[in-house]
């Protein structure tokens, strides 16, 4: 697990030369196909040198929750486990993580007509007044979602207006499953917050000059994808789509994006200070592969 820019997929790769693992991606937007640059998606040599699951697996119209996630890993997990293989979960998407190994409640189904009229109410009058509606019926999980976390909000909305029923009740009530598997929790977690940050510039850069703008005008000409999708609610991705309808230039799209990411990596950084049982490790150690493969093999041998 880590932030953003972390180097989370290069260890996992190294690590996969050393052991006999599979690795399943944890993460909300490369379950995406076409959505490559701006989810640093590892490219297709890599894929093939390394499969990872659970990645191009969804058309960007169509939505992907945590429960089809925990759903999709367990499936995985299961497979990599008859095969004699080590299932190595990699990512950065907390809330999957926490889904995974905590349980999660068995919610009601989408509604296609109510995401549309919430989606409607937001282009009127912004999320944050959606945040505000929200903590009129469930104050618990208003106090755990942003005001600008369309996604979360909208899911939040959404159960309630389907089911009579908040979200937080959903949640602490006896749908929950906890999972049977044990986990061993691994952190990449910098010490420096500036180092990070230096990182996610960077890579922003690259994705910039890899052809940034370009996916996202692609990703726009498909038929029936519009901005309120969840797959272009994406940290990057909604940004370049404001660019691209005109009401940004491209270098506001481009800080927005930067500071986006980075309030993304204080989220993950957060739910990372919450987790038990973590082994953290600095990405920035000269040993930090050495320090985690010893932690792996010393648990193997057991």
């Amino acid at each position: 697990m880590g932030p953003t820019a972390s180097g989370k997929t290069r260890i996992a790769l190294e690590l996969a030369e050393e052991f006999p693992l599979d690795l399943i991606s944890v993460d909300s937007a490369l379950v995406y196909r076409g959505m490559d640059i701006g989810t640093a998606k590892p490219d297709a040599e890599t894929l093939k040198r390394v499969p990872h699951r659970l990645i191009d697996i969804r058309h960007p119209e169509e939505s992907y929750s945590a429960g089809e996630f925990v759903r999709d890993a367990h499936a995985a997990i299961d497979a990599s486990n008859q095969c004699g293989r080590i299932p190595l979960l990699v990512g950065g998407t907390m809330m999957y993580f926490r889904a995974l190994t905590e349980g999660i409640a068995d919610l009601p189904a989408a509604d296609a007509e109510i995401r549309a009229a919430i989606d409607a109410e937001a282009e009127a009058c912004g999320w944050p007044a959606l945040h505000l509606q929200l903590a009129a019926v469930d104050a618990s999980a208003a106090a755990r979602i942003n005001a600008n976390d369309s996604q979360r909000i909208q899911r939040a909305l959404e159960v309630y207006r389907v089911s009579g029923k908040s979200l937080s009740e959903w949640q602490a009530g006896d749908a929950s499953k906890k999972t049977k598997l044990n986990f061993l929790k691994i952190a990449m977690v910098s010490k420096s917050r500036s180092i990070l940050h230096e990182s996610i510039a960077r890579r922003l850069r690259i994705m910039m000059e890899n052809g940034f703008v370009e996916e996202v005008e692609r990703l726009m000409a498909r038929p029936g994808l519009t901005a309120s999708h969840p797959s272009m609610r994406a940290v990057g991705y909604r940004q370049i789509w404001s660019h691209l309808e005109g009401k940004d230039n491209l270098e506001d799209a481009h800080q927005k994006t930067l500071a986006a990411t980075r309030q993304l990596a204080k989220r993950q950084l957060t739910w990372l200070r919450s987790e038990r049982h973590v082994r953290v490790v600095d990405p920035l150690e000269t040993d930090a592969l050495a320090t985690i493969s010893a932690f792996l093999r010393g648990h193997r041998e057991r």
